[in-house]
């Protein structure tokens, strides 16, 4: 048996590689919810951290961690490749099937666990949009799916909406830059991949009666190119009116895109612009740049606007300054303040996200601002402690949830 590894743990070195991966014994494995695959998936626990096992063929295995890694190296969300595991044979000397090992994404749901309770359409709209913005985000950087499709996606909480992260590379292709007709092929699978699972959904009745597969699908493609045309379009700008290439910049900047640079030429009366986008996460990383905090792209639009309002309310002029004191004084008192019981249902990030969502509407029903404690003591008593918990089933063995998921 051969590991090749990105992640040093040797507690990988002690796994059962012997044995096919149907057969690992309970006591390696976590149970947790899990999407339709066509390999066998098993989930371990290492040293406290969730790794997920899929058995293929090697070559599959060694595409898929290629891809994986340099989906990482450009910061696309995706799983994280840890390892493959190959020349595996049993003590009898069979062959065995490769084993690619990436890291569990806490904190996530795969489409299936979000329609366990009955979808309501709100959230599918929801799940749409985090789908589209994937997508186009992925053909932005050149990457081709091949099997686009709900069940190859898991699923994070982001300020009210969902934050989507690929899952399954096995199918892609990184290339320089994608031609119209691949992407139209990516869309094209998209299409007939999500109409069947909302076919299988619905024959399980977990598909709210108001949704309808075709519309679905139709409405999701219908997403993605408008997303995809608000980033990419040439626009005509009049020579007296050079403020809209302003206003277009910042518009993709609230949409969460980047600008790499804007090509302009002249035309009669104006300019022709195209801004190049090179990819998405612009309030991600001006926070994680004040802050540290590494949140999802929501989640990072409202801690910021908290912190620019702290800013405004201490009259500090030093951004730099102003944020370490709104970290230590504001968005770390609050996420102490959660009970550890309590701490698993949603990642700190969202907790503060929805605290501030919470404030808001206390603040509207009472006609004044109740001020951050009381919300908090009201979230964490009247919402937070009945949701379910989200963060991974660490230390549970399979047995105990076996039939639960």
């Amino acid at each position: 048996m051969r590991i090749t590894s990105a992640v040093v743990d040797p507690a990988l070195l002690d796994l059962p590689w012997h044995i096919p991966l149907e057969e690992w014994p309970a006591d390696h494995l976590v149970a947790l919810p899990q999407g339709i695959s066509r390999h066998i998936v098993r989930f371990v626990k290492l040293n406290g951290v969730v790794y997920a096992m899929k058995e293929t063929r090697e070559r599959i295995a060694e595409k898929e961690y290629d891809l994986l890694r340099a989906l990482e190296r450009i910061d696309f969300p995706a799983v994280q490749a840890v390892a493959i595991a190959t020349d595996r044979q049993t003590p009898e000397g069979e062959p065995l099937e490769t084993v690619l090992v990436t890291r569990h994404l806490q904190f996530s749901l795969p489409y299936r666990a979000l329609f366990s309770r009955v979808l309501r359409p709100e959230t599918m709209s929801r799940l749409l949009d985090a789908l589209a913005a994937l997508v186009v985000r992925m053909h932005l950087t050149g990457f081709s799916w091949g099997d686009c499709s709900l069940s190859n996606t898991l699923f994070r909480r982001d300020a009210g909406a969902f934050a989507a992260y690929l899952v399954d590379a096995e199918t892609g292709n990184l290339y320089p830059k994608l031609s119209e007709g691949q992407r139209s092929e990516d869309i094209e699978i998209l299409r007939l991949n999500i109409f069947g699972e909302c076919l299988d959904l619905q024959a399980a009745e977990l598909l709210h009666e108001s949704i309808d597969p075709e519309t679905v699908v139709d409405d999701i493609v219908a997403r993605y190119d408008r997303l995809w045309h608000e980033v990419t379009y040439e626009q005509e700008v009049a020579k007296d009116a050079r403020h809209h290439i302003e206003r277009r910049i910042r518009r993709l900047n609230e949409m969460g895109f980047d600008i790499a640079e804007v090509s302009m030429s002249t035309v009669d009366g104006g300019y022709l612009v195209r801004p190049k986008v090179v990819d998405a996460g612009y309030h991600t990383r001006r926070l994680m740049r004040l802050t540290g905090l590494d949140a999802e792209e929501n989640q990072a639009r409202q801690l910021l606007n908290d912190l620019d309002a702290y800013r405004a309310e201490s009259h500090l002029k030093d951004e730099q300054q102003a944020a370490h004191r709104w970290l230590t004084e504001v968005f770390e008192p609050v996420v102490r303040a959660v009970p550890a019981p309590l701490r698993r249902k949603l990642e700190p990030q969202e907790v503060f996200s929805q605290i501030i969502q919470h404030k808001w509407l206390l603040s509207e029903k009472a006609g004044r601002d109740v001020g951050m404690g009381p919300a908090v003591q009201s979230y964490l008593s009247d919402v937070l402690v009945n949701k379910p918990d989200e963060q991974a089933v660490l230390g549970v063995e399979a047995e105990e949830l076996s039939g639960t998921l």
